[in-house]
C-alpha cells in the first residue's frame, strides 16, 4: 500500500528557508514504501470489546508523486493552516457531555468531535485538534472510556483525560502504551475553573489549560512528529471551494437518538453549508464564544453496543454501517477500523472510499438498535 505523505514539517521548513511563501507551500515528491485516574463516580466505568492489536501492512516497491501542501489542516482540509504544525500529531481531549455540565467551552475550535454513549444513557465527547500548539482552554474534562484511546490510536493522537475507570479503561491505556495526559496524576495543565465552581458540581469544573499543553508534551518527551502511516489528510477531501451534495436522500435535519434523554440533532444551514448542532433539543453552544456548534460533515455510524457486565458498555469499533450527511444530502455508507491502530475509513455503496467536504466533522457512533432520523 502506498503511503501518501501530504504534510511534513521538515519539508515545509526547508521550502520556507529556500524563500517559498508560507501561505502555500507545495512540493511534489517521489515516495517509496517498503516492506492514566479521576475520582471514580457512578459514571466512570467502561468495558472492552475484542479487537486485534496488530494489522497486516501491505508493501510496495512502487513510487508515487505526492503533493505536499503544508498549509492544509490535515483534519479539515482547510487552507491557512499553521505550517509549523504540519506533520505533527493531533491532540484529543475527553469532554463531559452531561446536561448538568453544559455549556462546555473550547469545543467550538475542535476540528473533529466524536460522540459515543457511555453508561446510564449519557454520552461523552472527544474533541480533536490538529495543532497541539494552538489548543484553547477546554472544559469540562472528564474520564477515559476504553474505546476513546482506540480511536486516538487510529489518528496517532495524544490523548488527554481526567481519570479513568480502574478496570478495562486503565488496562487499555497501559496495554497499548498510548501517549496520554491524565488530570488525576499530572501536575499543571489540568485545573479547576474557580468561576464555574460557584454554580457547578466539582466534577464539571475541570479544564485543560491549552497554553500549557505544548510544554507538557515536551516535558513528557512524547513524540510530536506524526508517524508516516498517519501523515496526510485524515479524509480524501474535495477540492477547496467544491461542495459535495449526496443525492441518495435529502438531509435538512438529522437526529441521533443515543437514549431517550440524550440525543443530538443537526439542522442544515444552506447559507453556511453547516449542520448546526442541538443537544437534546437545545442549541449546543460553546460557553466562551456563545456560538452554536456547526459542522460541514456529519458521520452517523452504527455498530454493536452492548452491556459488558450489566453496567459498563462495550462498543465494537471494527466497522459497521451508517450515513454520511453533508451539503443538504445524505448517503448510506459502510465503515471499517480493522485493528486498534487503524484509522476509520468510510466507503460508498460501491466499495470505494468516499470524498468528504472540506470543513469540520462530527462523528457519532451509536448502537444498531438506536434510532436515526434523517429528513
Amino acid at each position: 500500500m502506498l503511503k501518501k505523505i501530504k504534510c511534513a514539517a521538515a519539508i515545509a521548513a526547508a521550502l520556507l528557508a529556500a524563500g517559498c511563501s508560507s501561505d502555500n507551500v507545495v512540493q511534489e515528491l517521489s515516495v517509496s514504501t517498503d516492506g492514566s485516574t479521576e475520582g471514580i463516580s457512578a459514571d466512570t466505568a467502561s468495558a472492552e470489546s475484542e479487537t486485534d492489536t496488530d494489522s497486516d501492512s501491505e508493501t510496495s516497491d512502487e513510487t508515487e508523486a505526492v503533493t505536499i501542501q503544508a498549509d492544509i489542516n490535515p483534519l479539515t482540509g482547510e487552507s491557512g493552516y499553521n505550517t509549523e504544525a504540519a506533520g505533527k500529531r493531533p491532540v484529543a481531549i475527553m469532554v463531559n457531555n452531561l446536561k448538568a455540565a453544559l455549556p462546555q467551552y473550547g469545543i467550538e475550535q475542535a476540528d473533529i468531535i466524536y460522540e459515543l454513549p457511555v453508561e446510564g444513557g449519557i454520552t461523552r465527547l472527544m474533541a480533536v485538534y490538529a495543532d497541539y500548539t494552538a489548543v484553547p482552554d477546554v472544559c469540562s474534562v472528564r474520564s477515559c472510556r476504553y474505546y476513546y484511546p482506540l480511536l486516538c490510536l487510529g489518528m496517532d493522537a495524544i490523548y488527554c483525560h481526567w481519570g479513568s475507570d480502574q478496570t478495562i479503561a486503565l488496562e487499555t491505556l497501559n496495554r497499548t502504551g498510548i501517549d496520554h495526559l491524565d488530570g488525576e496524576s499530572e501536575s499543571g495543565l489540568f485545573y479547576r475553573d474557580a468561576e464555574r465552581a460557584a454554580t457547578y458540581a466539582s466534577e464539571h469544573t475541570g479544564y485543560l489549560k491549552g497554553s500549557e499543553l505544548a510544554d507538557k508534551i515536551a516535558e513528557k518527551g512524547f513524540r510530536t512528529d506524526i508517524a508516516d502511516e498517519y501523515a496526510g489528510t485524515i479524509f480524501s477531501f474535495a477540492a477547496d471551494g467544491e461542495i459535495i451534495t449526496p443525492d441518495e436522500m435529502t438531509a435538512s435535519s438529522v437526529t441521533l437518538n443515543f437514549s431517550a434523554e440524550y440525543y443530538s440533532t443537526f439542522t442544515y444551514d444552506a447559507a453556511t453549508n453547516q449542520y448546526m448542532k442541538y443537544h437534546s433539543g437545545s442549541a449546543h453552544v460553546d460557553g466562551k464564544t456563545g456560538n452554536q456548534l456547526g459542522f460541514e460533515n456529519v458521520f452517523v455510524l452504527q455498530t454493536n453496543v452492548y452491556s459488558y457486565d450489566g453496567y459498563r458498555l462495550g462498543i465494537d469499533l471494527d466497522g459497521g454501517s451508517g450515513y454520511y450527511v453533508t451539503g443538504g444530502g445524505a448517503q448510506t455508507i459502510t465503515w471499517s477500523k480493522p485493528s486498534e491502530t487503524s484509522p476509520i475509513t468510510f466507503y460508498a455503496s460501491d466499495g470505494t472510499e468516499i470524498t468528504v467536504n472540506v470543513g469540520e466533522s462530527y462523528i457519532g457512533i451509536l448502537g444498531t438498535d438506536d434510532t436515526i432520523s434523517i429528513s
